[in-house]
């Protein structure tokens, strides 16, 4: 008999159809607790940030969505977006076609983060465990190299921070070297970023503005 794979559902998505379907099926083993990045964890291996169109698009207005994709582009974990809806739901929503794009470009072109899709709550259940098995078989089955890393840390962390505004390589390696992490660039105060060589109060709120919560959300389209 196989073992059961285990899903950990972020307590926020508890109520979802997605986590229903994962509750209903006897090959999976399931956990709701807070999750400090993403909605699901599977198998120990996988990480996904579900979206529903509409959320994607209220994501996109507010600044969450390159906040989330910063971070899960950080995560050592193998990380995904997953697109949940028709096309019909990105037609009720009031925002331009080339606008989705252009931030769906960003997550998964610049940030190297895959944004994939599925049709409904069932189908975004039975894809999140098909891709957690997958990874943890290829994991299980590959053969590693003591210390041998494919992809650098480093280089990782100077690529997300090049996505933010008035950023450039130079600007980037100067933020790192001062704050040593990505988290910590995303976290800093208005007047401390101005201390960092290159970056001037104009930078400096471009940055914050990127990062930032508005102090009111605007959705153009409900959640």
């Amino acid at each position: 008999m196989e073992p059961k794979t285990t899903v950990v559902v972020d307590d926020r998505e508890g109520s979802a159809n997605v986590a229903q379907h994962f509750l209903a099926r006897s090959d999976c083993e399931v956990f709701i607790r807070r999750l400090p990045l993403g909605d699901y964890y599977i198998a120990g291996r996988l990480l996904v940030e579900r979206k529903r169109w509409p959320d994607l698009v209220a994501s996109i207005v507010d600044g969450r969505l390159f906040r989330q994709a910063c971070r899960l582009a950080a995560s050592p974990l193998h990380t995904i977006v997953l697109l949940e809806g028709s096309e019909e739901d990105v037609a009720e929503c009031a925002m331009t076609r080339e606008a989705i794009q252009g931030a769906l470009i960003s997550v998964s072109v610049i940030l190297g983060i895959p944004v994939l899709r599925s049709r409904d709550a069932e189908e975004s259940a039975r894809f999140m465990l098909y891709a957690g098995r997958q990874v943890q078989s290829v994991i299980s089955g590959a053969v590693t190299r003591a210390g041998h890393r494919p992809k650098s840390k480093r280089r990782t962390q100077l690529h997300i921070l090049q996505g933010l505004p008035s950023v450039g390589p130079v600007r980037a390696a100067r933020l790192l070297e001062r704050y040593g992490t990505v988290e910590a660039v995303l976290t800093a105060r208005l007047e401390d970023l101005t201390l960092v060589a290159g970056i001037g109060k104009v930078a400096a709120e471009r940055i914050r503005w990127a990062v930032s919560e508005p102090e009111s959300r605007k959705y153009l389209c409900a959640r």
